[in-house]
């Protein structure tokens, strides 16, 4: 069992990101859900501090933002890395120190962390996996699923890079008959907007989910599992306020980096 600290996208904050791990202190095990870069000010100084980090104590996921800079995909950022940032990313992503998923167990629960979370569509792609763990492996395993964009964000067969809060991840398995496996531990969107404590979502959804504000967490019951949004919308600016989600006695699974 370890402490294990799940951090939202950074988005280009170098600042916040350090300010978060000195809060954490040392002795645990962090798991990043992608989106290090772009938006903010200092994406290569987001990309070195995790550099210095990556290893057993660190487990780094890849989000749509770094996924535009790997081989054979488009890049959309207006304002993209300079050439130093993207041969990081790829660097990272050919030895496998940035996967697309891990699990967690804690509390006796199962979540699956990927950057957008797991919709249902995509989880019956998959083979319909039990467990958390199990839909980790199959999606480092890099199937073409996960680079789905969907018609657009709230299309609930967008892959687990893209999907958006709500409609493509949320509603689906709301609506799902059988069991749903697992939780979820997501960064990507939210359905709500943090800076003025509005909701971007109704109905079934929002009646669902609660939130912290202070955090900036959000919690949609599923079919009596947990779903927990952890983007802290930083935007260009950053968050005034924010945490990691931080689970004392945990366990991860995650891919090892190949040789």
């Amino acid at each position: 069992m370890a402490r294990i600290a799940v951090i939202g996208d950074v988005g280009g904050h170098a600042d916040q990101l350090r300010q978060a791990l000195r809060d954490l202190g040392p002795g645990l095990v962090v798991v990043q859900v992608g989106d290090l870069v772009d938006r903010g000010p200092d994406s290569l100084g987001v990309l070195d501090a995790v550099g210095e980090r990556l290893g057993p104590g660190w487990v780094q996921l890849v989000g749509n933002h770094e996924a535009q800079y790997l081989p054979g995909r488009e890049v959309f950022w207006p304002d993209p890395l300079p050439p130093r940032g993207v041969e990081t990313v790829c660097a990272w992503w050919a030895d496998g120190r940035m996967q697309v998923a891990a699990a967690i167990t804690a509390g006796g629960d199962e979540f699956l962390l990927t950057h957008a979370g797991l919709t249902l569509a995509a989880w019956q792609r998959l083979g319909e996996p039990a467990t958390a763990a199990e839909a980790a492996d199959l999606l480092n395993e890099r199937p073409d699923l996960i680079w789905r964009m969907g018609a657009h964000g709230r299309d609930p067969e967008t892959g687990p890079l893209w999907a958006e809060s709500g409609a493509a991840l949320h509603e689906p398995w709301m609506r799902y008959g059988g069991i749903v496996p697992f939780g979820q531990i997501h960064g990507h969107s939210s359905i709500v907007h943090f800076a003025d404590q509005r909701w971007t979502c109704d109905g079934r959804t929002r009646q669902r989910a609660t939130v912290d504000w202070q955090a900036r967490h959000v919690r949609v019951r599923v079919g009596g599992r947990v779903f927990v949004g952890v983007d802290p919308g930083h935007g260009r600016a950053g968050a005034g306020a924010w945490r990691p989600l931080v689970f004392d006695d945990a366990v991860v699974h995650a891919a090892p980096a190949r040789a």
